[in-house]
């Protein structure tokens, strides 16, 4: 019988492992100290950023990319403008 397979989020990335692999990168990750959410019904787990990672980030005060469309549905990637000063709206019409 094939071993059940396992959905591992790391940073974006989406993998298929087997379940004993998928459980072993969980125990890793977290004795790295990065957060681990796992729903084994699912069987799926998600491996978070550590602290020390997202501090770092936090005090270069560097934005993450991102690409959003305008209103004309024209693409604008934030690295595109990086090193001038921007001005980015959000709006919500709730």
């Amino acid at each position: 019988m094939a071993e059940a397979k396992f959905t591992i989020i790391d940073g974006g990335r989406v993998a298929e492992v087997g379940a004993r692999e998928g459980v072993e990168l969980a125990r890793r990750a977290e004795a790295a100290g990065r957060p681990v959410a796992v729903d084994p019904d699912e069987r799926v787990a998600y491996l978070g950023v550590s602290a020390r990672e997202r501090a770092t980030a936090l005090a270069s005060l560097e934005a993450p990319d991102f690409t959003l469309p305008d209103l004309d549905g024209r693409l604008h990637s934030l690295s595109r403008h990086r090193g001038t000063k921007l001005l980015l709206v959000a709006y919500g019409s709730w």
